[in-house]
């Protein structure tokens, strides 16, 4: 650096000795340390149930649970499980991976740090299979994506065959026959006219 008389100045003083300045690095990299190791008193805690835990697929299973140590007016559930990505889906399309602001959100009550969420799954995009499911929960989305413990937490959820399936009905043979005529009679009726 250039002084006003154009004489060039250095932050080192003649012999190699140093500034200061040399002394505060250290105090800043010790506090870095010490801020990065130090646990944070307001630590995020999260929980999560399913109610019931076992279910036939097509009925509805209550998710619900806390948060507290953030301020958050969501949280960002996902599922894992059998033939379902790795990663984890959405709730209510199991062919969206989670992730990538991709997510099923409960809003959560800021009185009392509570959210709810009733995931029907007659109503879901995808394929559920019987088995275990695990369903997770996360403060932000990205925390889904470093997936850190401590701010997140997960519930098993086991679905059963469905408890009632839709017999097929068979179609009258009358309909058949009756739709041919209606079409015979209206072809016919509308056919060339004499005059």
């Amino acid at each position: 650096m250039l002084s006003s008389d154009g004489r060039k100045t250095t932050f080192f003083l003649k012999g190699g000795q140093r500034t200061g300045m040399h002394g505060v690095w250290h105090l800043l990299l010790l506090a870095a340390v010490i801020a990065l190791t130090v646990p944070v008193a307001g630590a995020v805690e999260m929980t999560i149930n399913a109610t019931p835990p076992e279910l036939p697929i097509g009925d509805t299973v209550t998710l619900s649970g806390t948060v507290s140590g953030i301020n958050t007016i969501a949280v960002y559930l996902f599922v894992t499980g059998p033939d379902l990505e790795a990663g984890g889906v959405t709730l209510d399309n199991l062919n969206i991976p989670a992730g990538r602001g991709l997510f099923t959100t409960a809003p959560v009550h800021m009185e009392n740090g509570t959210w709810s969420y009733s995931w029907d799954t007659s109503v879901i995009l995808g394929t559920l299979k019987p088995g275990n499911y695990t369903v997770h929960v996360v403060a932000s989305p990205i925390a889904r994506m470093r997936f850190n413990e401590e701010e997140s937490a997960s519930t098993l959820v086991r679905f059963n065959p469905p408890s009632r399936t839709d017999p097929e009905i068979p179609l009258d043979p009358v309909v058949p026959v009756a739709a041919l005529g209606i079409a015979m009679v209206l072809f016919l009726g509308n056919g060339p006219r004499r005059q």
